[in-house]
């Protein structure tokens, strides 16, 4: 891998959290819509839906330059879409970032076997 796709999985890890806490959030906003006179629904539905459009967008770059397998990059989508999921994506990719830096150094070095 390549600094390029290292920045790539920068991207959808530093979105994936915030992913999931907005939609955690959301959650919670819609409980209190039914339950109480509160309704931050509107703002926060807003919120997330920023935040998802980014982390898709951040996902089909990732996916390119990472050139995943379909399983794998089904799997990422899948993250997006379930409460908690963002939070398994940023530690899988916290992985496959700090990989994709240290092939990238040892090549620019010019180890062998990298």
């Amino acid at each position: 891998m390549d600094l390029k796709t290292a920045t790539a999985l920068r991207r959808l890890r530093l979105v994936s959290a915030p992913e999931a806490v907005s939609f955690l959030v959301l959650l919670v906003c819609s409980v209190l819509k039914r339950t109480t006179d509160l309704d931050f629904v509107p703002v926060m539905g807003a919120v997330h839906g920023i935040l998802w459009v980014a982390y898709v967008l951040f996902w089909a770059d990732a996916w390119n330059r990472a050139k995943w397998a379909p399983r794998t990059a089904a799997w990422y989508f899948l993250m997006s879409v379930l409460p908690l999921g963002g939070f398994f994506a940023e530690r899988a990719l916290r992985r496959l970032q700090d990989d994709a830096v240290i092939a990238a150094r040892a090549r620019r070095e010019g180890v062998v076997g990298a």
